[in-house]
């Protein structure tokens, strides 16, 4: 495994141009303090694909923020819902102008972080373009069972899929308490199946390497589902060809995952490199395609790396992984996010990095790919970087858009110990102007 990734590190040198410093118009979206004594980060974006000025961000704990400009203003407000609105965003939209934020619920409304019931995942949907939301559905309701890590897709049916990892009891060190992936589909976000547990060995609960993590689905055209996730120094692939009614019996493990999902960054109060999965829904010939990526610290504690697989066969088969940033070995790239353009098929990864320092003053680098992720051009994005503390909670993810060549960016930094939500609009011409 070891030799392999050197050796593609060597020809990455030959795939890929190397990011210049662009200069992009960063937006702050939000730096204000909450009532509950948190400032935003962890957050997630969403395009209008009917209206693409129309966007939306959901940021931790309970933030909701809508453009619809294509990014040059943003208006906040408040996530709202009976269940209660805990943190863990994600933000996906439908073909028919509807967006979807889902979350965790709390109902005791205790401390953020705290080890109090998480015992349903909940979705609210929008169909003005964010101004409103309904009061959300349960999805996965088990109590005393906690749930974490959602994440969703959709398909250009309007269905809809979730997955998440449930803990028997979160945080527990007891080894006889486990943590599952499960899944559940909707026609509409409004009644959703009864979730399924779909990972066939668990996990502990310590949110840990030996913690079942990090599972995000993605749909095919034609209705295959897959979820990818984490566990045990290895990242596992689960796959359904009839819409999510049956499984397969036995998950597969498709690569190793050097140092396991739980990465220590200078500088961050934790920090992951669990995979995030794509599909090819392009009306072109590379259509079913998938696409995987993650961080992991084969090269040294010192030198965290994003890589990327491809399966053009629905996951039989993967091509070597190789690395996406293409700077000298023994900087730290870091927290991956992964989408692909539906109309032109292009990829586009949303990374941080410290390449340009010897410290841990930190950039956000967009990288991408116009070749079915055949080769990567690196694009320095963020226009000044900040140096965080590893005091302050900065979030799990961060999160990547496109459509028909519009790329929407959102990350989280932190200044002075304090995090703030920013993003960038690109057009991807612009991009290709990078020399």
């Amino acid at each position: 495994m070891t030799s392999t990734r050197f050796f593609l590190l060597n020809i990455s040198i030959l795939l890929f141009s190397s990011g210049v410093n662009a200069q992009f118009k960063n937006v702050l979206i939000d730096s204000t303090l909450s009532s509950g004594g948190r400032y935003p980060c962890e957050p997630s974006i969403t395009i209008n694909y009917k209206n693409p000025d129309n966007m939306v961000v959901g940021a931790a704990v309970d933030n909701v923020y809508t453009t619809f400009d294509g990014g040059a203003t943003w208006q906040k407000s408040k996530m709202r819902s009976p269940h209660g609105v805990w943190g863990d965003p994600v933000l996906i939209s439908d073909f028919s102008n509807n967006h979807y934020y889902f979350h965790l619920s709390d109902p005791t409304g205790k401390n953020w972080e705290s080890e109090e019931l998480l015992d349903r995942i909940v979705v609210q949907k929008s169909k003005d373009g964010g101004k409103s939301w309904d009061a959300g559905e349960s999805i996965g309701h088990n109590p005393p069972k906690d749930q974490d890590k959602e994440w969703a897709v959709t398909d250009r049916k309007g269905n809809l899929y979730a997955t998440w990892t449930q803990f028997d009891k979160y945080g527990s060190d007891d080894p006889e308490c486990k943590s599952v992936i499960l899944y559940s589909k909707s026609s509409n976000g409004s009644k959703w199946s009864k979730p399924v547990v779909i990972s066939q060995a668990a996990g502990d609960c310590k949110d840990d390497d030996n913690t079942t993590q990090g599972a995000v689905p993605t749909v095919t055209n034609d209705g295959k589902v897959f979820v990818t996730w984490a566990k045990q120094g290895y990242i596992y692939l689960d796959r359904s060809f009839d819409g999510g009614d049956t499984w397969l019996t036995n998950d597969i493990a498709i690569i190793e995952q050097a140092g396991g999902w739980n990465i220590e960054i200078p500088g961050i109060d934790r920090s992951n490199g669990m995979p995030m999965m794509v599909s090819d829904n392009t009306k072109k010939t590379s259509s079913g395609a998938l696409y995987l990526t993650w961080a992991d610290q084969i090269n040294g504690e010192n030198d965290t790396d994003i890589w990327l697989m491809r399966s053009f066969n629905y996951g039989d088969n993967w091509t070597q992984a190789f690395r996406i940033n293409d700077d000298d070995l023994g900087k730290q790239q870091f927290l991956p996010s992964l989408t692909v353009d539906g109309v032109t098929g292009y990829l586009y990864v949303l990374f941080y990095d410290r390449r340009n320092y010897d410290d841990e003053q930190t950039d956000v680098y967009l990288a991408y790919s116009i070749d079915n992720g055949g080769t990567f051009k690196n694009v320095k994005i963020s226009e000044t970087p900040f140096t965080p503390k590893n005091d302050v909670f900065f979030g799990d993810y961060i999160n990547v858009a496109a459509y028909n060549g519009k790329i929407a960016a959102v990350w989280t930094r932190m200044d002075e110990g304090k995090t703030s939500i920013w993003t960038t609009v690109i057009k991807h011409e612009e991009l290709e102007k990078i020399k």
